[in-house]
């Protein structure tokens, strides 16, 4: 694993000249030219990286994923996220790197400013293919100017510099948040797909009793199954449900509890380690709180009724 720690190291590396600020930076993407070195096969970087890409014939892989370029798209990369690419991906895209700008900046630059804390907020810094940002010809542009704006603010650095360039990264943060939700609604078809599926993945997984072995369903489980990262499963199904994985997962498991509760023998505690509880007193607690009743009294309460 190799570690980019700075800016100006980054540069370095795509055969840049050094940044005119140490702690961010806008690239033209068709002036990149990746170092054949081994450091691209698994690396992650310590700073934020928006990239507004097009025409980029080669494939990058994040995560377990790989991120097709050749459609105009935003990716947004976080601080600690793993990344490779070949060596033919490499030669590959420096000789067709295509089109765009790439924003880098490094967490320092946000430092005692409210964008540090609310920069965590956005389910957009993710690694799975599914959630790149697609917009159009004229958001392209909106978002080109931006970054124009922030490379030609930092030209000349005063006290007024760092203020100005924050309040347009949290401009493009704002308009990629609205991407983002706007393509829940566009792939409202596609997302009912990815529901059914996960909603089978937890049939599958009850019903071939993996909890005695596995322990319980997690969001991080069905995440990987689907190809999608956790952040982005749960605002999916949160735009299509009104609930984030977890509660689905929760809600999951009662039926099931009560499947077992109404059709079967089993104990309360041995129906708790089928689904996966390592405590029963856990499962009680669940239930409990899901129902408002104990297993034990919606049982009761079912065969009196």
């Amino acid at each position: 694993m190799y570690i980019v720690n700075s800016i100006s190291e980054f540069h370095r590396h795509l055969s840049l000249p050094e940044p005119l600020h140490p702690l961010v930076s806008v690239i033209d993407v068709s002036k990149i030219k990746h170092s054949e070195s081994e450091i691209w096969e698994r690396f992650f970087v310590n700073f934020y990286c928006i990239s507004l890409k097009k025409d980029v014939t080669a494939k990058v892989k994040y995560g377990q994923q790989y991120y097709d370029f050749n459609k105009g798209t935003m990716n947004f990369i976080a601080p600690k996220q793993i990344q490779s690419l070949s060596m033919e991906d490499i030669r590959q895209m420096n000789i067709e790197c295509g089109q765009g700008y790439m924003l880098m900046f490094h967490p320092d630059f946000l430092y005692k400013y409210s964008i540090a804390t609310s920069i965590k907020n956005y389910g957009f810094f993710s690694y799975a293919v599914n959630e790149a940002l697609h917009i159009s010809e004229r958001e392209e542009q909106n978002i080109i100017e931006i970054f124009q704006k922030i490379e030609a603010e930092y030209q000349f650095i005063d006290r007024h510099t760092q203020e100005i360039i924050l309040a347009q990264i949290d401009l493009v943060l704002q308009y990629s948040n609205r991407f983002y939700e706007r393509q829940f609604i566009t792939r409202k078809a596609v997302n009912h797909d990815l529901l059914s599926r996960m909603e089978q993945l937890l049939s599958e997984y009850f019903g071939k009793e993996q909890g005695l072995n596995k322990g319980l369903p997690t969001v991080d489980y069905l995440a990987t199954k689907l190809s999608l990262s956790p952040r982005y499963l749960s605002d999916m199904l949160r735009s299509l449900t009104g609930q984030n994985a977890q509660q689905l997962i929760h809600e999951k498991l009662i039926e099931k509890a009560k499947d077992y509760l109404t059709t079967t023998q089993l104990s309360v505690a041995e129906i708790a380690y089928q689904l996966g509880f390592e405590h029963p007193q856990s499962f009680n607690k669940l239930f409990k709180n899901k129902t408002n009743q104990t297993p034990v009294q919606f049982k009761q309460g079912f065969y009196h009724n």
